[in-house]
């Protein structure tokens, strides 16, 4: 089965928001921003980026 161009993209933005919420819920849970980095993929100003805010306006 061809998977469509926008089924991949919105695919494609759902693995990606998925991430980002694992890597806020472990930033809630004090795990450093480079263990955050590392478990996720996520490159350490994405996830300095995440810090200041998701996991700040959240508080």
């Amino acid at each position: 089965m061809r998977e469509s161009v926008i089924y991949k993209s919105i695919k494609t933005e759902g693995i990606e928001e998925g991430v980002r919420l694992v890597a806020v819920n472990l930033l809630k849970e004090n795990m450093p921003v480079e263990m955050v980095a590392k478990v996720t993929g996520l490159t350490i100003e994405q996830v300095q980026s995440l810090v200041t805010t998701d996991v700040e306006q959240s508080e």
